[in-house]
């Protein structure tokens, strides 16, 4: 699959992104790509109107590769696949930021699909052109 490189950011681990087992917490990596994701969408003017349409999530998920701990900051990386009618797939990396023998290593990677919804209709619509424009293109035989 043709996946694009869309956005990166940094942010750091807070102390409050640990669990009782003294590293991050799984649900806490959601938030970060969470984090990541809304970051993009406001770069590129697509933020959700609740009165009007916007992105939303039908499905995340991610594969826990090396625990996280606090002090520390992430970089997570935002990719996207191409468009389908109403929706696109996003893929994130969250790798260690630091001077370190673990900066730079993949510690988690995920993903989530984006449906663009027409809020007041709850329904599905169609991607705007120019979010569409901003997708990689889809691959043909």
């Amino acid at each position: 699959m043709t996946k694009k490189l869309v956005h990166t950011m940094r942010m750091p681990i807070r102390w409050g992104d640990m669990d009782a087992m003294g590293h991050v917490n799984n649900t806490v990596y959601f938030r970060y790509t969470e984090q990541a994701r809304i970051a993009w969408l406001e770069s590129i003017e697509c933020l959700p109107n609740p009165e009007g349409e916007g992105p939303v999530i039908v499905n995340a998920h991610c594969t826990f590769i090396k625990q996280l701990k606090y002090p520390g900051e992430i970089e997570v990386t935002t990719l996207v696949g191409p468009a389908g009618r109403s929706s696109f797939e996003t893929y994130y990396e969250i790798r260690l930021v630091g001077d370190d023998g673990q900066a730079g290593v993949l510690h988690s990677e995920g993903g989530a699909k984006v449906v663009w919804v027409n809020f007041p209709a709850e329904k599905s619509a169609p991607l705007p052109d120019g979010l569409r424009q901003l997708l990689p293109a889809a691959r043909t035989n």
